[in-house]
């Protein structure tokens, strides 16, 4: 049980980290230095961004249950 809460967890990382990395940048900082203020003149669909944050919450409230089971289970060893 412990294996498979990991390997859970190791991928909705990966995905995680993908899918912020996916965001478009809300101005300055790194986000700027990396080319995303000229990406950011293109404009973009509402609907994309918002069912992005949506898959991005979602993937986010996994890796948090899936933390806490972890913790719990090798609480109780």
């Amino acid at each position: 049980m412990e294996t498979l809460f990991t390997v859970i967890l190791m991928l909705a990382s990966v995905i995680l980290i993908l899918l912020v990395l996916l965001h478009k940048g809300r101005g300055g900082g790194l986000s700027d230095m990396f080319g995303g203020g000229v990406s950011s003149s293109l404009g973009g669909s509402s609907v994309a961004e918002r069912n992005l944050d949506r898959f991005t919450i979602g993937i986010g409230v996994i890796w948090f249950a899936t933390v806490i089971a972890l913790g719990l289970l090798l609480a109780y060893q």
